[in-house]
């Protein structure tokens, strides 16, 4: 079984790019933060974190609105660069919304049947096998109910996730779900708050949401279609916007239709994967990455003022430490 991996990758600090963002106005509720964009500079410890822990991925597809890091070598035989214009359709270009770039993942030319998806803030951190992605050819993942809250910090988020589920109701009936699959539901090992969760959740007949863990996403592209001919137009109307606002739909729906479907395999993800917002100091971040606690790890740039500064050299230290040596990505 090929599996690939996909990453999208921007460079916020790239002029042409800028001035390409400067010429569209975004909607009052748009989600156009400088967290979103900013360069970290973790991006080459992500790609020798894959080639020391994952030495086995096929191909690794990056894909980027048109710029590159300096020192990435393109030459690489695993590396396939992904222009935005090389899959997305032409009425949503140009883009800066994740969600749009996200969504159409499957057109890529050459991505495998079984590929992961990653942010360029997941990284490996400890050595990885297949079968932490996929068992049996499905993606190992968990299945779980969590109310959709009235997050005022992240506006736009609790409208994907209500968008998310609305579209999912159309298809799928809550208590049918759970009869037909309750192994997926009351899995022994899921995480003691999720699996209650999803026990009193029981008490209500409609979808209140779904938790997606933030964690790299293992998907079929038999997904993508799936979703993709069933509700095409709901999707393509809702990805019209340039940047992140209420209207949107996120790659989550794609991961909660394998759940639903039955697609996948019941699993604690928790125990490979540790989610964190990075913050002015981040003892627990280098001392997960130091002491290589998880598989993989998320470092989240949360809405918050930071010492950014102080945090990015605490980071690149971190990872330095277990990644001291260059991948073949990279140039001499």
């Amino acid at each position: 079984m090929d599996i690939d991996f996909v990453i999208t990758w921007v460079d916020g600090g790239d002029p042409a790019w800028r001035e390409e963002k400067e010429k569209y106005q975004p909607k009052a509720d748009c989600d156009v933060r400088e967290e979103r964009y900013r360069d970290w500079e973790l991006l080459p410890y992500w790609f020798r974190g894959v080639e020391r822990f994952a030495p086995w991925v096929r191909k690794i597809h990056f894909i980027t609105w048109g710029h590159l890091p300096a020192w990435l070598d393109t030459s690489n035989p695993k590396l396939h660069i992904v222009n935005h214009r090389d899959y997305i359709p032409e009425e949503y270009l140009p883009t800066f919304c994740s969600d749009t770039i996200e969504l159409f993942m499957n057109r890529i030319e050459g991505l495998a049947e079984h590929f992961v998806y990653f942010n360029d803030d997941m990284f490996c951190i400890a050595p990885l096998e297949e079968d932490v992605f996929f068992h049996n050819g499905l993606p190992r993942d968990m299945l779980a109910f969590q109310p959709i809250v009235a997050n005022t910090g992240s506006p736009p988020m609790p409208y994907l996730f209500l968008n998310n589920t609305m579209l999912l109701a159309r298809h799928f009936k809550k208590r049918e779900n759970v009869k037909k699959q309750p192994g997926a539901y009351f899995k022994l090992g899921y995480p003691p708050l999720y699996f209650f969760y999803n026990l009193l959740e029981c008490a209500f007949p409609l979808y209140t949401g779904f938790y997606t863990p933030h964690n790299p996403s293992p998907f079929l592209k038999e997904t993508f279609r799936q979703v993709w001919e069933a509700e095409g137009d709901c999707l393509s109307q809702a990805l019209l916007g340039k940047f992140r606002d209420r209207e949107h739909i996120s790659q989550y729906v794609f991961r909660e239709w394998q759940k639903l479907s039955g697609q996948f395999v019941p699993t604690n993800v928790h125990r490979y994967f540790q989610y964190f917002n990075v913050e002015s100091h981040n003892e627990k971040i280098v001392d997960t990455i130091c002491h290589q606690k998880r598989k993989m790890i998320c470092i989240n740039d949360a809405n918050t003022k930071i010492d950014f500064d102080r945090a990015k050299q605490e980071l690149i230290q971190a990872f330095q430490t277990i990644l001291p040596h260059k991948s073949s990505f990279e140039k001499e």
